[in-house]
């Protein structure tokens, strides 16, 4: 098991994780390795209680009323060797007046054959914040897929904010579906940048309904694909409420033979709100090209430059 943490931590760093955050007293942290918890600590206003199941971890997380925890809490899933499947189970919940930040590293840099599943159903209190940014490093085999599903309840005075990032090492089959739903004067923001190549498989569907007067949403995407990669976006915000505004932000590079689609929904049902969308699909700007080109780029670098510039 001690090697085991190592090499999760080794991997951890490598998809651009701090493994010094896991030394801090002062900083909550939770390591998963398949199945089995490696590692975990905590800190006063949070209760965090993982149980270990056939297949993976069931997840139970509350932030008690009154407390913001003041430094992100780390988490590190993954599976070294080159086949398994890991199931993440999320039952999370933010109480009145409290926030949290959670910044989760998922690695599976051997994977040839190994499915990663994760379920959340998180509920955000009253005056609260919850923050959940999550990187991925798959490796360069192309063997993993990844089924990310989500349920997300916040209440009155309350903010939401996801990010997911998959840059490094080849996305696989990925398939991500979060659904939210928004109560009075407050707001949700979702991102997710992407890069696919190969023969990579990229699907997100991601909804935020907007049902509390002057709650507010943006849903954005960034995805590149190339090769024979390919990628289907739906991006849905649903206004019903009073001075309800949302926003869909969604743009698409294709290189090569890759294929993508973005299907952005907008549905207002009240005569006060108002969404909005944008989407864009199409190669990287030929003008930036030729002037990175004309500074002694090569055409394959000088795209690379550009698509990496956007990501980040």
């Amino acid at each position: 098991m001690i090697q085991d943490y190592k090499y999760m931590l080794d991997a951890y760093a490598e998809a651009g994780g701090s493994p010094e955050a896991f030394k801090n007293s002062k900083v909550a942290h939770l390591v998963v390795h398949r199945n089995k918890v490696i590692g975990e600590h905590l800190v006063e206003g949070l209760d965090l209680k993982p149980r270990e199941t056939a297949s993976g971890v069931d997840i139970h997380l509350i932030v008690r009323k009154g407390a913001i925890i003041k430094y992100p809490v780390h988490l590190c899933f993954g599976v070294l060797p080159k086949e398994g499947i890991q199931e993440i189970n999320i039952r999370a919940r933010v109480e009145d007046d409290s926030g949290v930040k959670l910044l989760a590293h998922c690695v599976f840099p051997n994977a040839v054959r190994v499915v990663h599943k994760m379920n959340a159903d998180i509920e955000i209190g009253n005056n609260s914040y919850y923050e959940y940014n999550e990187v991925h490093f798959h490796g360069f085999e192309g063997g993993v897929e990844v089924i990310p599903k989500a349920k997300i309840r916040v209440g009155n005075n309350s903010r939401l904010v996801t990010n997911f990032s998959l840059l490094k090492g080849r996305v696989g089959y990925f398939d991500l579906d979060y659904d939210s739903e928004i109560l009075n004067n407050s707001s949700l923001e979702m991102t997710v940048k992407i890069y696919g190549y190969s023969d990579d498989r990229i699907k997100i569907k991601e909804a935020g309904r907007l049902i509390g007067k002057s709650s507010r949403g943006l849903i954005k995407s960034r995805v590149v694909v190339k090769d024979n990669a390919q990628s289907e976006i739906i991006n849905e915000l649903v206004a019903s409420a009073e001075n309800a505004r949302g926003h869909v932000d969604c743009i698409e590079v294709i290189q090569g033979n890759a294929k993508a689609r973005a299907i952005p929904i907008v549905n207002v049902t009240h005569e006060l709100a108002k969404v909005t969308h944008e989407a864009a699909i199409g190669r990287v700007s030929k003008k930036q090209i030729e002037t990175l080109m004309a500074r002694g780029l090569e055409e394959e670098k000088a795209i690379d430059l550009v698509v990496s510039g956007m990501l980040k």
